[in-house]
């Protein structure tokens, strides 16, 4: 039975974020990826554009979240739904951390504007 102990999960950082993933392949997952966000006060991820289906609920704090153009604020138990060719940037306006549970298909990745495309580890 796969079972990820909090101290077993890997860290990431990126654009101000950082990102602690649970369920990937490495840990036993097949099909589904799952990872706490924390996004703290202040920071503007760039907008990407991601190509699987993500699901982002807030567990706590609020954040600006602009999905292709339009810009919504949610708060704690509210869930985001992301579906595959959307345009999704996160911003936290607050002077306090956000945290975030997303999970997506193993295997997603995000186009920057500029055309990099990424391919999250906490997602593969």
């Amino acid at each position: 039975m796969p079972i990820v102990r909090c101290s077993e999960a890997e860290t990431h950082e990126i654009h101000g974020a950082r990102f602690v993933s649970y369920a990937v392949p490495r840990t036993g997952s097949r099909e589904l990826c799952a990872w706490r966000g924390e996004i703290p006060a202040g920071t503007k991820a760039p907008a990407h554009t991601v190509d699987r289906e993500e699901i982002l609920h807030l567990l706590t704090g609020e954040l600006l979240i602009t999905l292709d153009g339009r810009t919504e604020r949610v708060t704690a138990g509210d869930t985001v739904i992301v579906n595959p060719g959307a345009t999704l940037a996160v911003e936290n306006p607050t002077d306090r951390t956000a945290t975030s549970w997303v999970t997506t298909s193993v295997g997603l990745t995000a186009e920057l504007a500029d055309g990099t495309v990424l391919t999250p580890p906490w997602a593969n």
